[in-house]
């Protein structure tokens, strides 16, 4: 009995071992693949877009997109209230500036017209009567006192004469007085008559005047009367092309209604909108160049809209050179806007998604593997991105769209 219980013993310690043994190799095998990194994943190089880090001169730069505009557009508007009778011109026809392009009707305007050359007429007859009656009157006084002035003088004569014969005796004191007495009077009446004259003369000049301003205007009225009645022919007022007419024939329009738009083609300019994160850095003055897919041309930033739309800011840039064959309004251009140049500066390609004054990772190639490696970005361009730090000139880096690795700190190119 005793031999087989030490046989079971045995066997029972060697299971315990051996199950110690698989345990032990199980918890090894789960720490060692616990502490493996996932496999790289393979990256063909043809997928994905290899840069390498630069030193040297940089150039900060934004892309927009715009159109073409004329730099001088006139509106149209109506100047009375009207019915548009006829369309006489087209919307791409070139117009002078005195090419009629819509007539308007107003019976209105006509009567109003006439009653004002009417009132014009009244009011210059009534300044001729006055005028008439006036000169008349002065003629009177002037008549009159021109015979106070010749009875003044007789009488002084016959003033004079009584006194030389009182002093011979001749005649007594009181005659020589009662001549001297009326010639005093005569010329106390010469001087108001003269007076009459003088005040005459200003009341004369202000009731003229009077009426001569209420004739001017009259003579105002008129003429306000026939630039409307002339207003019911619509004409360009520029020389260019007539780019919009926005009634139709038998359409009521009242004042200030825009009736069509004339722009001068030759002098065109572009109005580029820019993403309002980026128009903080652009300014009145800054260099820009412009493509119209037929050519390319130097510009120059003019406006910087103050307010934002739409998530954009618009600015218009003047265009310095001349443009190719093909520019027109409304066509659709690609603008680079310069915003600064710095002499020395670490930058790459702006690799995808990636915004400046921010911190990210970028994949640093070496031989067939990539790393993911911190790095600190500084100021951008539409192209380049400057590197602060986390990478050093000479570095080759993916810049092309790296989300689908997201979860992996290496790739393994093929």
């Amino acid at each position: 009995m005793d031999i087989p219980r030490a046989v079971t013993g045995t066997k029972n310690r060697r299971r315990i071992l051996a199950i110690g043994s698989v345990v032990l190799v199980l918890v090894v095998a789960t720490v060692a693949f616990a502490r493996l990194k996932p496999a790289a994943p393979g990256v063909s190089s043809a997928s994905i877009v290899i840069d390498s880090v630069e030193r040297g001169a940089f150039t900060r730069a934004i892309r927009a997109t715009g159109v073409l505009v004329p730099e001088s557009i006139r509106w149209i508007p109506a100047a009375t209230d009207a019915t548009v009778e006829r369309v006489l011109v087209q919307p791409g026809t070139s117009v002078t500036a005195d090419t009629v392009i819509i007539e308007l009707s107003d019976p209105r305007q006509t009567q109003t017209a006439r009653e004002a050359e009417w009132e014009l007429r009244a009011a210059e007859a009534a300044y001729e009567a006055a005028k008439a009656e006036l000169e008349s009157y002065r003629l009177e006084l002037e008549a009159a006192a021109a015979r106070l002035r010749a009875e003044l003088s007789q009488a002084r004569l016959r003033a004079a004469a009584d006194a030389d014969l009182e002093k011979a005796g001749l005649v007594a004191k009181i005659t020589r007085q009662i001549s001297q007495s009326a010639a005093d009077e005569l010329a106390r009446q010469v001087d108001f008559e003269e007076q009459r004259l003088t005040s005459l003369a200003a009341s004369q000049r202000a009731r003229l005047a009077g009426l001569d301003a209420e004739r001017e205007q009259r003579r105002s009225m008129l003429a306000l009367a026939r630039h409307q009645a002339d207003s019911l022919f619509v004409r360009a007022g520029i020389d260019g092309v007539l780019q919009q007419v926005t009634v139709q024939s038998g359409q009521r329009v009242t004042t200030g209604t825009n009736l069509a738009r004339v722009a001068e083609p030759s002098r065109l300019k572009a109005e580029v909108r820019v993403a309002e994160v980026q128009a903080k850095d652009v300014a009145i003055g800054q260099q820009a160049m412009i493509d119209t897919r037929n050519g390319v041309v130097k510009a120059q930033v003019t406006r910087v809209d103050p307010a934002v739309s739409g998530g954009t800011v618009l600015v218009d840039l003047a265009i310095l050179d001349p443009l190719p064959a093909g520019a027109r309004p409304d066509l659709t251009v690609d603008a680079t806007i310069e915003l600064q140049r710095m002499a020395d500066a670490i930058f790459v390609a702006r690799p995808v998604s990636v915004q400046e004054s921010t911190r990210g990772t970028l994949f640093k190639v070496s031989g067939s593997e990539a790393h993911r490696t911190p790095v600190e970005f500084g100021r951008a361009s539409a192209e380049a991105i400057e590197i602060r730090s986390g990478l050093q000139p000479g570095d080759r880096v993916i810049v092309s769209d790296t989300s689908a690795w997201e979860r992996f700190d290496r790739l393994e190119i093929k």
